[in-house]
This record gives structure tokens, C-alpha cells and sequence, in this order.
């Protein structure tokens, strides 16, 4: 690290020498452009060079002999890092199953479109501007998507309902694109600042809806894994007692409610360390009702119970990953007198 004092030019204006050999690295001389993005943290970040053309973020890649599964991934790990444009190349040409592959990955990502298509080339561009999307609003979609997805899978359980188990099976896409959507924008903010000034946000709130999508990610797959079970274990199911899961499960979910409320609605942080003990009280309970299972007559059905019961038991540590989340937030913010949390 290195110190500059701070000197005054001309009676009104605030200056600060550069570091030689860190102005010489970049090229930097008389008359050069930087771009200065002060952060509400106190700090100020220089980034030397010019803003980023359209062909900075252009990506010409050769998938001959690769299999349509591993283009898929391909495009979609370009897509996730803010490539805006990807032209995909095939010496020996594209198949049908690699166009509908490519037809199919426009519908799952944000943004994405199939500009061009010919019979070695596909061209695909990202057409969202980042300014235009709000992390936060997408987010919260995201929290409202998993909360329905739970809170229909639980009903599902309840009532053996397997035309509802499969549409909330059907919707795991749903929170898949939204949270690619904020995945691709927290990557790229994390390589370009000016990403961060279009976002009109912070790194560090970057990051907690980057985390909290995160947790909504993995409660819409437990949501989904539920719906699987009432699919495959519908008869299993009817010969266990679902009266104290379906308890838990709607506790679990409340977790997640008012976790994401602390990190997303600012709602005080004492309720994040309420959290933290309710979530203990469930796994307490979670855990016994399991050991109960032990003597189950009917062993599939005690299977299919007990991954019920982990799907429980996640949903709610999710949640708990939320509400720590609250709580650094608040320390990192300063605008909340820190309580200590509750005995038990």
C-alpha cells in the first residue's frame, strides 16, 4: 500500500500524484483518461484504460467434435461471466438436436437471442441492457417464485396432490433463469467497475443479493425435490403421519419469509437473530420426528419421509444463511444498535 498526501491546485481543486511505476504499467501519461468510482464505503477506486467496446465482450469459440451437452454448458458458463456476444462454430456444421439445444438455452437465459444461424455458425447476443434491470426487484421475484413453489409442494405432500407436485416441478426453470439473470450481472460487475455505476448499486449490495438468490436458488430445487417425491412416492406417503412434517415445513418457510425481509426490506435485524434460535428449535424437532422413522413398518415409506424431512431441514438452514446475511449487513451499514440474541 502506498500513501498520498492530498494537495490544493488553484484555491478550489483537490489533487493526488498517481504511483510511478503503477501509471508507467498502464500506459498512463500526460493527458490520459481515468475513470473514478467512489464507493459509499469511504472508498475510491481509479481504473485506468477507455470504457469497454462491444467487442470487448465478443467470444469466437470452435466446439467441433464437442457433444450438444457440452455446448450447452459452454454458452451458458459465457452467459454467467457477461459475454455479450458468443459465436459458436462447427467446421463439420450444426445438427438439428445442436439447434433446438440453441433454441432451448434462449428460452432458459435472460436476455439471449439467436441472432444468426447458418450451417457452421451460430451467433448469439445478450440484448438486456444492465442498466435496465433492477438486481434487487429480481430478487425479490425470485423470493416470491420459491416461497409459492414451497409453499404448493407442502400442500402437494399434505393432500397427495400429484397434478399440483407437477407443476411446481415445472417451475424449478423459473427460479433457474431468474437467478442466472443475477449471477451474469454480479459477475460482470465483478470484472468491470462501470458495470457497478450502471446497476446504480454497491459491490457490497452486489454480493448480499448475489448470496440471498443463492439461498432462493437451492429453497426452489428442495421445493422441487418435495414435488419429485409426491410424484414417485404418492402411494408411500399416505402411510405416514404428514401432521407434524406439515408443521415444520410452513415453519420453515416462514424462516425464509422473514430472513429475506431483514436483507431485502430492511426490517429490524433482531428478527434475523430471532431466526437463528428458531431454526435450532426446528433441526430439535426435525431430528426427532426422523428418529421416529427408525421403527416404521414400511420402510420405503420411512425413506421417502425422512428426505421430506431433509428438505425441511435445508429450507431452513437457507434460511438461516439469509438472516446471518441480515445481520452483516446491518453491521457493514451501521444503521442498526446491535442486540444479543435471545437464550436458547
Amino acid at each position: 500500500m502506498e500513501t498520498r498526501k492530498v494537495q490544493l491546485s488553484g484555491g478550489t481543486t483537490f489533487t493526488v500524484s498517481l504511483p510511478k511505476t503503477w501509471a508507467t504499467e498502464h500506459g498512463i501519461s500526460s493527458g490520459s483518461v481515468l475513470y473514478l468510482h467512489p464507493d459509499d464505503d469511504g472508498t475510491l477506486l481509479v481504473e485506468a484504460g477507455t470504457e469497454r467496446s462491444d467487442d470487448d465482450r465478443t467470444v469466437r469459440l470452435d466446439v467441433t467434435g464437442y457433444r450438444t451437452a457440452m455446448v450447452r454448458q459452454a454458452v451458458t458458463s459465457m452467459y454467467l461471466v457477461g459475454i455479450d456476444k458468443l459465436v459458436i462454430v462447427d467446421r463439420n456444421g450444426h445438427d438439428d438436436a445442436r439447434l433446438e439445444a440453441a433454441l432451448d438455452l434462449c428460452a432458459e437465459l435472460s436476455g439471449l437471442e439467436l441472432m444468426e444461424t447458418s450451417d457452421r455458425t451460430l451467433v448469439f447476443q445478450n440484448i438486456v441492457d444492465p442498466s435496465s434491470i433492477s438486481i434487487r426487484k429480481t430478487v425479490l421475484r425470485m423470493k416470491l417464485v420459491v416461497l409459492s413453489m414451497h409453499r404448493d409442494a407442502v400442500r402437494a405432500v399434505t393432500d397427495g396432490d400429484v397434478a399440483l407436485a407437477s407443476r411446481v416441478v415445472a417451475r424449478d426453470n423459473e427460479v433457474d433463469k431468474l437467478f442466472c439473470l443475477v449471477s451474469r450481472q454480479f459477475q460482470r460487475a465483478l470484472d468491470d467497475l462501470q458495470t457497478v455505476d450502471a446497476l446504480d448499486t454497491t459491490r457490497s449490495a452486489l454480493f448480499e443479493y448475489f448470496h440471498t438468490a443463492r439461498q432462493f436458488e437451492r429453497i426452489g430445487d428442495h421445493a422441487t425435490k418435495m414435488a419429485g417425491l409426491v410424484v414417485e412416492h404418492d402411494s408411500d406417503l399416505t402411510d405416514v403421519s404428514l401432521d407434524e412434517f406439515t408443521r415444520l415445513a410452513n415453519t420453515s418457510r416462514r424462516i425464509v419469509e422473514r430472513a429475506a425481509d431483514v436483507v431485502l426490506s430492511d426490517v429490524d435485524v433482531t428478527t434475523a437473530f430471532d431466526i437463528l434460535s428458531d431454526v435450532a428449535e426446528l433441526e430439535a424437532a426435525a431430528d426427532d420426528l426422523d428418529k421416529q422413522l427408525y421403527q416404521h413398518e414400511n420402510a420405503t415409506a420411512a425413506f421417502a419421509f425422512g428426505l421430506l424431512l431433509d428438505s425441511v431441514r435445508r429450507t431452513a438452514s437457507y434460511g438461516r444463511n439469509i438472516a446471518e446475511m441480515g445481520i452483516q449487513q446491518a453491521i457493514r451499514r451501521e444503521e442498526t444498535e446491535m442486540v444479543a440474541p435471545r437464550d436458547g
